[in-house]
């Protein structure tokens, strides 16, 4: 069994391994994006003149405008040539944000170009996801794996990138009571949303600004631009730019010679390789969302819908506020830690979830998503608890941190696999789960930083606890829903409910392989 499950993952990479490889690629834009804010907030903040509050504002352009781009990326997804076309413009809108970042001498230009790079990361993180869905389907968990470490690989690159370039003192010249340990116990703060008491570094507005950091920018700008042109090249493979192509064309048509040496080879006759002709409409989008097209879905189907959201809402806030907190954390009593020595947290964090999702490629062969997670829910509630015990051990900060970010690296796309899973593949699902953790990401940051401003920092990982025992929770009832919702459609004549549409009619190379 093990050895048909593997040939037939393989056979779906040889039909679709360009698709793939461009959805990685994308992703690896993406993950340069989510992590170069931090490290440079202060050199942006001597380029634009402005202060700690009026800079720490590009934080909430930035992620704001994601969470839209999240939200409206799944319109672009009904066709092929509306997917690619909205991949290369969002590539190649961060790849000229990057290299126009350090002319934005103004902060709500600055506010302006972040906002924008914001948008193209969230159209980028929900049509990838979504298309990459479409082509594996019950296969999908291990490229999704492998799409979600691309991701990680992007993030670390970013701020390796970046450090050489850094201003280690004031980059405003005049001002000599700011020294280098103190901007980076700054910079490190200020990677956490929470704003620092000026009186302890004093940073002036005026004078002449001296700072190396665009040619970071215009580097990581240059290392992007491979990205959309994979995109196009993938697009002119497709004739997608032809004057006769059909622009309603969906996924992966163009595969039909792909999939007609896949019939031969594995024994299907060439009439598998087509569907019968059907009088039903395609399924838009988000169709199964409308209120219009509601009629005959059953509690369940919404139930699955909220409650995978809410798990990724809790376990994606969880990533954002570690990763955005745990230097401040670090630094603060009962930990008092040296600024450098916490200062490498976070790059151990976003390591170990590049590590984890790297390492849960193959453990998708072996084990189902639900198992995953399971796995993974039960190891980063663990984590956390001993983090609260051994809450003055700063070696096992370092540990717990490690062990974190192992265990969370594969929730966000076992989840994302397992609900496309249960919703027989409609396409809705991804763009609702990705909304949601973005969502989490967003305000659980606010929200802990608030907790901390009045509580103190141990209250960071009380809360990071509580959130990871309510996505437990969520993801408990998940499982008790999806168990109603088979038995409805198991009850439905024919499984009509469940009957997947096909891509205008023709199977493609991954439909042929699915149903083998």
């Amino acid at each position: 069994m093990k050895h048909l499950l593997n040939e037939r993952i393989c056979a779906l990479f040889r039909c679709n391994w360009q698709h793939t490889f461009t959805y990685w690629s994308v992703f690896f834009s993406f993950g340069l994006c989510v992590a170069f804010l931090g490290p440079t907030i202060l050199d942006l903040r001597c380029q634009t003149q402005s202060t700690l509050q009026e800079i720490t504002l590009v934080f909430f352009s930035q992620q704001f405008f994601l969470f839209i781009g999240s939200t409206i990326g799944g319109f672009f997804s009904k066709t092929l040539v509306n997917s690619l076309s909205a991949l290369a413009l969002s590539t190649l809108i961060i790849s000229v944000v990057f290299a126009i970042i350090p002319l934005c001498h103004k902060l709500l230009m600055l506010a302006f170009a972040l906002a924008v790079s914001g948008l193209a990361m969230g159209i980028i993180d929900t049509i990838s996801n979504l298309q990459l869905v479409k082509i594996y389907q019950k296969d999908s968990t291990v490229f999704l794996q492998a799409l979600h470490f691309f991701v990680g690989l992007g993030a670390l690159v970013s701020p390796l990138i970046a450090d050489p370039f850094l201003s280690e003192t004031s980059c405003v010249i005049g001002n000599s009571s700011a020294n280098a340990t103190s901007l980076t116990h700054l910079r490190n703060k200020l990677t956490g949303r929470l704003m620092p008491n000026e009186s302890i570094v004093h940073l002036h507005t005026e004078g002449q600004v001296v700072t190396n950091v665009s040619y970071a920018f215009w580097i990581m700008a240059l290392i992007n631009l491979p990205v959309p042109i994979a995109i196009f090249v993938l697009m002119y493979r497709e004739r997608l730019f032809a004057c006769g192509s059909d622009p309603s064309r969906r996924l992966l048509n163009g595969d039909v010679l792909a999939m007609k040496t896949w019939g031969t080879s594995t024994g299907l006759s060439e009439d598998t390789g087509h569907q019968k002709e059907t009088s039903r409409s395609h399924v838009d989008v988000f169709s199964c969302c409308l209120l219009g097209n509601t009629r005959g879905f059953p509690l369940s189907f919404f139930g699955i819908h909220i409650l995978g959201g809410l798990v990724l809402f809790c376990f994606d806030g969880i990533v954002g506020s570690y990763t955005g907190f745990v230097y401040t954390y670090a630094v603060e009593p009962p930990m008092n830690l040296p600024h450098k020595t916490a200062g490498y947290l976070t790059c151990v964090f976003w390591a170990a979830i590049t590590v984890g999702r790297l390492s849960a490629i193959p453990l998708s062969y072996h084990f189902k998503p639900v198992r995953l997670l399971t796995i993974s829910q039960v190891g980063v509630i663990v984590t956390l608890l001993l983090l609260l015990i051994f809450s003055n051990s700063s070696v096992f900060l370092f540990i717990g941190t490690c062990c974190l970010g192992l265990f969370i690296s594969s929730i966000f796309p076992c989840m994302l696999a397992l609900t496309e899973d249960i919703l027989e593949y409609k396409g809705c699902a991804t763009t609702v789960l990705v909304t949601g953790a973005g969502m989490g990401e967003m305000l659980l940051q606010v929200l802990v930083g608030s907790v901390m401003h009045y509580q103190g920092s141990f209250s960071f990982l009380v809360c990071g606890m509580l959130f990871g025992c309510l996505g437990f929770a969520f993801f408990i009832l998940l499982y008790f829903v999806k168990q109603n919702h088979r038995n409805f459609t198991e009850a439905l004549p024919n499984n009509s409910y469940t009957e997947r549409p096909e891509e205008n009619g023709i199977k493609t190379c991954s439909d042929a392989v699915l149903n083998s």
